[in-house]
C-alpha cells in the first residue's frame, strides 16, 4: 500500500519514532509541512503531489488549517486523518462540536482517534472512526533503574483552556500533598526527570481520554495515578485498577491509594513493573504505527466524483 504521510514540521512533542513505526509497514511517502505549506494545501498539492500515486493520503496536521480549506480538503481521494485531540469534540473548549462539523463535510474520510470512547461516540454520528491509542518513544524513554528521588510528580503543560481541569486538580492536590509540577525540555531531560519520579500524577480530568504522558510514565517505571477515564477506555487499553495502574476520580480517593501504595512498597512496585510491561508491548510507537497501518488498509467509504470545477481547481491550483 503506497501511503503518503503529511505532518506537521514544527511541533513540540518529537514524534519521529511514530512515523518510522508507520513507514515500516507499508510503502510510505513521508512529508514534513512547514506551517505555510498547512495553511495553503491546495497550493501545497498542486506543488508537490501526484494523487493518483498513492492508495492513502494522511493528514495529521493541525486541526485548525485543516477546517479553513475543506473546499479543498473534499477534492483529495483516499482520505485518513489522524487525530489526537478529537477529544476536544467533547469537552467544553474552543473546538467543541468542531470535529464533528468538519468530518461532517467529509462522510467518505477514515478518522484514526486516539480516544476509544472518542471514536465509538464518531461512529456513532454516523463517521467512519477507528480506534489506536496514543503511545510513547521506545527509543527515548525507557526505565533507567535509577533512584527514584521524587515521590511525588506531574510533568507537563497547565495551560491550554483544554487543561483547565487538569490545573484545577493538581492545584487541589499541592494544596494537601508534597507534589512537584514542573516542565522539562523534550528528550533526554524529559526521560531523566520520569525516571525520578515514584508516582505520576496524571490528570487528564474531563478528556474521555489517556493523553501520551500516561503511557510515557509508565515505560520509564513511574507508578502511574491516572484520572480515572471510565470502564470502556480501559478496558480498551487494557488498564486495571491497582494491578497496572492506580485509578482515581477524586483528592480523597487519590489520597488513600497514596496512603496504600505507600506502606506497602512491593505494591507499588508490581504495579510499577506491570505498567512498564503494559507499555512496552502494546503502547511503543512502533506498535502504534503498525495498528496504524493495519486501520487503514480496508476499504474506504466510496468518495463521490469530482466534478469538473474540482478537476480544474484540482489541476491548477487555485
Amino acid at each position: 500500500m503506497k501511503v503518503l504521510f503529511l505532518v506537521q514540521k514544527e511541533q513540540r512533542a518529537i514524534l519521529d519514532r511514530l512515523y518510522d513505526g508507520v513507514a515500516a509497514h507499508c510503502d510510505c511517502d513521508l512529508r514534513w509541512l512547514t506551517d505555510q505549506d498547512q495553511r495553503d494545501l491546495r497550493r501545497y498539492f498542486k506543488r508537490e503531489v501526484d494523487v493518483t500515486r498513492y492508495d492513502r493520503i494522511v493528514f495529521f496536521l493541525r486541526f485548525k488549517q485543516e477546517i479553513r480549506q475543506v473546499a479543498f480538503i473534499r477534492s483529495v481521494p483516499n482520505l485518513v486523518i489522524l487525530e489526537h485531540d478529537a477529544y476536544q469534540n467533547y469537552i467544553p473548549c474552543k473546538y467543541t462540536g468542531k470535529f464533528s462539523e468538519h468530518y461532517r463535510q467529509l462522510p467518505w474520510a477514515r478518522v484514526i482517534s486516539s480516544g476509544y470512547m472518542v471514536s465509538e461516540r464518531l461512529r456513532q454520528e454516523g463517521f467512519d472512526a477507528v480506534f489506536v491509542p496514543k503511545g510513547y518513544d521506545e527509543q527515548l524513554l525507557t526505565d533507567q533503574g535509577r533512584e527514584r528521588d521524587i515521590e511525588l510528580a506531574f510533568v507537563g503543560s497547565t495551560k491550554s483552556v483544554a487543561y483547565s481541569g487538569r490545573k484545577a486538580l493538581l492545584d487541589e492536590l499541592g494544596q494537601v500533598e508534597n507534589l512537584v509540577v514542573t516542565r522539562t525540555k523534550s528528550g533526554e531531560d524529559y526521560c531523566n526527570t520520569l525516571n525520578r519520579i515514584r508516582f505520576f500524577v496524571s490528570a487528564d480530568v474531563g478528556m474521555g481520554e489517556y493523553m501520551i504522558k500516561n503511557f510515557e510514565a509508565m515505560a520509564c517505571g513511574c507508578v502511574l495515578l491516572a484520572y480515572d477515564q471510565g470502564n470502556e477506555e480501559n478496558r480498551a487499553l487494557g488498564l486495571v485498577d491497582m494491578h497496572n495502574v492506580v485509578l482515581y476520580d477524586s483528592i480523597p480517593a487519590l489520597q488513600a491509594k497514596l496512603r496504600q501504595l505507600r506502606e506497602a512498597p512491593a505494591l507499588a512496585a508490581r504495579i510499577a513493573a506491570n505498567g512498564r510491561a503494559l507499555a512496552t508491548s502494546g503502547f511503543s510507537f512502533a506498535e502504534v504505527g503498525r495498528s496504524i497501518v493495519e486501520h487503514m488498509k480496508p476499504a474506504l467509504r466510496p468518495h463521490p466524483p469530482l466534478t469538473a470545477w474540482q478537476r480544474l481547481r484540482l489541476r491548477l491550483g487555485f
